[in-house]
This record gives C-alpha cells, sequence and structure tokens, in this order.
C-alpha cells in the first residue's frame, strides 16, 4: 500500500484508538497554523505574540459595554515587533505627531500615536507596561548642564519642563539619555515623571518589544487567572464586571457547540435506528 492510501486509511478508520490519535493531531495542527500566522503578523518568532493586560492603566471612561475599542484589564493585544524609529508613531502635541495631523490610520485604542509594550530600564525580571508612545525627548549634556528638547511640545534645551498634557510642572527631570516619554490613557501623567516609580528613564528602541495590534477582548482574564494562581497576585480584580459577563457568554458558547452537534448526531443515530 502506498503512502497516499495508508493516509487515507488512517483518516478514515472508525478504530477508536485511532480516531483519538487523529484528533489529537488535528488539534496540533490546527494550533500550529494559527502561531504561524501570529508569528508572521507580529514577527515576534518562537517568542509570545501577545499579551495579556493586567491593569486600568489605558482604559477609558466612555467605552460601550464590552469595552471594544480601548485596550482593557482582561484583553489581549497583539505584539508586532518594531525594528526602528520609523516604524512608531508618537502622540505629540502642538508642533509635531499623530494627534496634530488626526490621521485616521494613526488611530490606535482611543487616541492617536502607537502604544507598545516595553521593559521598564530593559529589565526582564519585572512585569511589562503597555502605554502610549507620547513624544520623544533629546536628552544634551554640557559638564553639569544638562537640558533636554521635545520638539513635538515646542520645548528647547530647557532644564525644567512645563507641559501640562504631559503632567509636568516645572518638572526637574534627571534623564540620562534620550528615548520615548509613554504615558497610560488613564494615567494623569507620564511614565517618566520625576517620583514616579513606573519607569523613570526614558524608553528606549532596545527595551521596547513591539507595538499592539488588534485587540482581543476579555480573553487574557483566563491567563490573568491562572498567573494569579501561580504567581499570588490579584490581577483579575481589575477586570470589570461587563467584561466577565462577555467572556462567561462566550465560553458557554464555545461549550454549546459540540454539546448540541453530539445531541443532533445522537438524535439522527436515534432517528435511522427506527423501524
Amino acid at each position: 500500500m502506498n503512502i497516499k492510501g495508508k493516509f487515507l486509511r488512517f483518516w478514515r478508520s472508525d478504530n477508536e484508538k485511532i480516531s483519538l490519535i487523529r484528533d489529537i493531531l488535528v488539534a496540533l495542527m490546527a494550533v500550529l497554523i494559527v502561531l504561524l500566522l501570529l508569528w508572521t503578523y507580529t514577527g515576534q518568532w518562537f517568542a509570545a505574540p501577545m499579551v495579556a493586560i493586567e491593569s486600568g492603566s489605558m482604559e477609558h471612561d466612555n467605552s460601550p459595554f464590552g469595552r471594544f475599542g480601548t485596550i482593557d484589564a482582561g484583553d489581549m493585544v497583539l505584539v508586532q515587533k518594531v525594528y526602528s524609529r520609523d516604524d512608531l508613531i508618537t502622540h505629540g502635541g502642538n508642533f509635531g505627531g499623530a494627534s496634530e495631523t488626526e490621521d485616521p490610520n494613526n488611530f490606535f485604542y482611543g487616541d492617536w500615536g502607537d502604544v507598545v509594550i516595553y521593559k521598564p530600564l530593559g529589565r526582564d525580571d519585572v512585569s511589562q507596561i503597555i502605554h502610549r508612545l507620547m513624544c520623544w525627548v533629546d536628552v544634551d549634556t554640557y559638564g553639569e548642564k544638562t537640558t533636554y528638547t521635545i520638539a513635538e511640545y515646542g520645548v528647547f534645551n530647557e532644564t525644567s519642563i512645563t507641559i501640562s498634557e504631559l503632567g509636568l510642572q516645572n518638572s526637574k527631570p534627571s534623564w540620562a539619555h534620550s528615548g520615548y516619554l509613554t504615558m497610560g490613557d488613564n494615567n494623569p501623567h507620564i511614565d517618566q515623571k520625576p517620583g514616579s516609580s513606573i519607569c523613570p528613564q526614558p524608553i528606549k528602541l532596545s527595551w521596547i518589544s513591539g507595538k499592539a495590534r488588534l485587540e482581543i477582548p476579555w480573553l487574557g482574564t483566563i491567563n490573568l487567572f491562572f498567573e494569579d494562581l501561580m504567581g499570588g497576585k490579584n490581577t483579575v480584580s481589575n477586570v470589570h464586571e461587563d467584561s466577565l459577563i462577555c467572556l462567561g457568554i462566550v465560553i458557554v458558547i464555545l461549550v454549546s457547540i459540540p454539546v448540541i452537534l453530539d445531541i443532533k448526531d445522537y438524535l439522527k443515530e436515534k432517528k435511522n435506528r427506527l423501524p
């Protein structure tokens, strides 16, 4: 018997053990195909192509029931790899950035500019942050004097910064290098504001794991649940009630489909047995 014949015999077999092996192989192939598609789109080869959202720092107050279109606790987002500054768009201010041009193609998750996932200070031993790129700051040091330039907000070679949109008021940061300033949509100030514990330094490109693409609502709650069990955290408590309701509906539908199909097959088989 040739290979094609053996495959057809295996595929059409009614033997219970062979059927079980066949179902497992089909499931594994489906998972592999999905992973290949995700890796191809995100560029995150053999790494996690998506992350679960733990906190509400990117939430919007006007989100509809189910919270579509914004990044909320319990959601998942794809992490698309970035290679250079040309791959990223900042929110910006009156002198540059996505918010000035208001290009609908640069509107992500309820506002303008890319949302990125980054490692605070480049560390691998702490949780990653998912916040919006607000602007780029150039840091220049001349002897003991350090000045800051944020061209998108009209700030040039200043030692103190006042930008109300970023929560800065006569702030004198101690930034050591140039990089991105980031902020959660639900936060009052940037992550790099003096005294903030999120990330005290501007974000280097090498710290960015990728930019967020394609919100997958609610399903990340399952991931958070198991992480809480293993890590002793309580991130599931950050997930809103409407998101939990929507997740429950999805689970019920997914569980019901094979049950309904089994009942349908049973009734069909019973009908065929009737005299």
